[in-house]
């Protein structure tokens, strides 16, 4: 739908948004003042550490957006002594707020706690989680239990029912331990059928729980539990099983085991499969399925071990143990080889929807090269230059044209925008946000904004970019046409001090920001699994040994939330990875993501390939992607600073050579939209993949 047009269905969306709100008697608020949000601050501090404090320090802030919070906070803290009355209180005056829906929740699992199941039964509402469901059936069987007197039919409790009360959650390969005596319960009374218990065992074995599965293994019969056991242990310990497997019957759940052993085992150690293999090949009668994906498993990753023999494994896989990966992996191990016929007959084997990736029509115009089919290079090159895509850039850098970016802009709104603030949810977002609590901003922002058409999420996502609250933008523009909205993608905060800081730190600040816009997507508050944090992405050891190793203050973890604290430590982190690989952006890009001694792995492996060739070849998928996605948006950002681009090709130094940063002498490439990239948005993944929609940031080793 183009931008510019107003179509009636939108017009009448706007109508109906409009009218909803002054049907609901909500009137746009001031601006709250910087005044009220310091008050609301200490206020907050107060009430999280309960009782009734807060109240004198949140006298004036009784029309206030964010009010709602302080009551709900202190409530919150003091859980385990409250009774019910000013819960019920609360939740009757803030009806349908989050901090309502949260308060329920807490209260309900307290209620859990204390085994309270008359007061936890009038409270509970369903969809608050898998805990809360099992501790409402474990309500219904509790208030039905007989007493030590009664016997005979009346005793028997509650009755579970499977479909009503438990096929969902059986779908589910992991529960919460609230739900430990509801199975329980639910085995007492026969529900838990052997061909359930194995529906249930093969899809914790597909989501590789090996508890679940041992877990069920003891309600089995004896000879199924077994076999159930066997599982769990190929799941547990793949070399382990393989080893024993050679003892066990052939049967189908002990074949089921020996594949599931065989699996894991050549992703760990593929030479100790392939021994494993012709073992057990001769001890089960696999079924074709089971022989395929052993096959495929043992090709995949002797090809990502890089073996002697990978290539032609990989070549002779039959066509039913072929998978996307064993094909690319085939074109890898070609492109590592510099075998450019077997490149192109690799390439030529894919379907062909894979092969329009921009990644294999770059490489299949390499090997064209190399060839000398200069005339076949140039046409895959011609066509992939007018894609802003790492390996569209690649390709603009070899014909010496310009990069293809055709930005959007937005058109104005009024109407439509006052009508988004006006909304009471987005008010509370907005002030969320101002107050430095993102986490419940974006809950307030995805539930003020649900059902919304995209014209209005658009512009709400433009007015979050507006006021510095850049994370909301780089989510919301993350496909089709909405991936030309440059400026909203790729923000420019000089607020932070990332310009100056790179500079001191010696490194180019459009690398840096690179590097903080794939790391977080501008989530201040990112925490990956590995308790990365913040910005860029730094681990709290990491952060200590890079501050002192620089004579810069250490607050603590806490402070790598802060955005100026994080970038000054992480463009100083940055700075040390790549002075550990002559200046070389790509590989301390690549270091960054997967840790610099696997990138030395690497080098000692392969490292006299082309710098192209040497990141296809990284076994990790998240760090090719990576460095991919970080190196396109370097250029990107250059041209965001400076309306011109470094090459990427000047970027990706060769191994061991020394990068120069650009300076005033530096060749510049510029920047256009020709009419063929303007028709069609950006679609390589390597560039303009969205983030992680669970808000979740890059995983990283620091």
């Amino acid at each position: 739908m183009p931008l510019h047009a107003a179509p009636r269905r939108l017009a009448h969306s706007l109508l109906a948004l409009a009218a909803g709100l002054l049907l609901a008697g909500i009137a746009q608020a001031a601006e709250p003042t910087d005044a009220q949000r310091a008050a609301f601050k200490q206020a907050y501090a107060t009430a999280q550490q309960g009782g009734d404090g807060w109240r004198a320090l949140a006298q004036n802030l009784s029309d206030y957006p964010l009010y709602p919070y302080l009551e709900a906070a202190a409530l919150t803290h003091d859980l385990r002594q409250l009774d019910r009355a000013p819960v019920d209180a609360y939740l009757k005056r803030y009806a349908q707020l989050i901090p309502a829906n949260d308060l329920r929740r807490d209260y309900l699992l307290e209620l859990a706690r204390r085994k309270d199941w008359a007061t936890f039964q009038s409270l509970y509402q369903p969809g608050l989680g898998d805990a809360l469901t099992c501790d409402a059936l474990q309500a219904r069987l509790a208030q039905t239990q007989p007493s030590p007197a009664q016997s005979g039919p009346s005793a028997q409790g509650a009755t579970l029912d499977f479909q009503r009360d438990l096929a969902a959650l059986w779908n589910k390969p992991n529960l919460p331990n609230a739900c430990d005596p509801v199975i329980a319960a639910a085995h007492d009374q026969g529900l838990l059928t052997a061909p359930r218990l194995w529906e249930r065992i093969d899809r914790a074995a597909d989501a590789n729980q090996p508890g679940t599965v041992a877990a069920l293994a003891a309600w089995l019969p004896a000879d199924d539990a077994q076999a159930a056991q066997r599982i769990a242990l190929a799941l547990r310990d793949p070399g382990g099983a393989a080893a024993k497997a050679a003892t066990w019957p052939d049967t189908p759940r002990s074949r089921q085991a020996a594949m599931l052993a065989l699996e894991r085992l050549a992703r760990r150690q593929s030479g100790a499969a392939d021994s494993s293999w012709e073992q057990l090949r001769g001890h089960f009668k696999f079924t074709p399925e089971q022989q395929r994906r052993v096959l495929s498993a043992l090709a995949l990753f002797h090809a990502t071990d890089f073996n002697d023999d990978a290539l032609q494994r990989l070549a002779a896989l039959p066509p039913q143990a072929q998978t996307d990966a064993t094909r690319e992996w085939r074109v890898r191990v070609a492109l590592a080889q510099q075998n450019w016929p077997a490149v192109l007959e690799a390439i030529d084997a894919m379907p062909a929807a894979q092969k329009q990736d921009g990644e294999w029509r770059w490489f299949r115009a390499r090997a064209l090269g190399a060839l000398n089919r200069d005339g076949d290079a140039r046409r895959l090159l011609v066509s992939l230059a007018d894609e802003p895509t790492f390996f569209g850039f690649l390709a603009a850098d070899k014909l010496d044209v310009p990069y293809a970016i055709c930005p959007l802009t937005l058109p104005p709104d009024p109407p439509r925008e006052q009508a988004l603030l006006a909304n009471a949810g987005l008010q509370r977002a907005f002030e969320l946000y101002a107050v430095g609590l993102p986490r419940q901003a974006r809950r307030e922002w995805v539930q003020a904004l649900d059902g919304a058409d995209a014209a209005t999420q658009k512009l709400a996502a433009d007015l979050a970019y507006r006021r510095g609250w850049y994370d909301r933008s780089v989510y919301a523009f993350n496909k089709g046409e909405a991936l030309r909205y440059y400026e909203q993608r790729f923000p420019l905060a000089s607020q932070d001090g990332l310009v100056p800081q790179a500079a001191e730190a010696g490194i180019d600040p459009s690398w840096a920001y690179a590097i903080l816009r794939a790391e977080s997507a501008w989530m201040s508050d990112a925490r990956s699994g590995a308790n990365a944090r913040g910005l860029m992405q730094l681990l709290p050891d990491t952060a200590a040994l890079v501050a002192r190793r620089n004579g810069l203050n250490w607050g603590g973890a806490e402070s790598l939330y802060d955005p100026i604290t994080n970038i000054v430590l992480g463009t100083r982190y940055l700075a040390q990875m790549a002075a550990r690989f002559n200046g070389a952006p790509w590989l301390a890009s690549a270091a960054y993501n997967a840790g610099p001694g696997r990138v030395d792995q690497w080098l000692a492996a392969r490292g006299s390939l082309p710098p192209d060739l040497f990141v296809a070849s990284m076994p990790f998928k998240e760090t090719r992607e990576y460095v991919a996605r970080v190196m396109s948006f370097a250029v990107i950002y250059d041209w965001r600073l400076n309306g011109t681009a470094t090459p990427l090709a000047t970027r990706l130094t060769a191994i061991g050579d020394t990068y120069q940063l650009p300076d005033r002498n530096t060749p510049r490439r510029p920047v256009t939209c020709p009419a063929a990239a303007a028709a069609a948005a950006p679609a390589d993944a390597a560039t303009v993949a969205a983030p992680p929609a669970n808000d979740a940031p890059n995983s990283s080793p620091r």
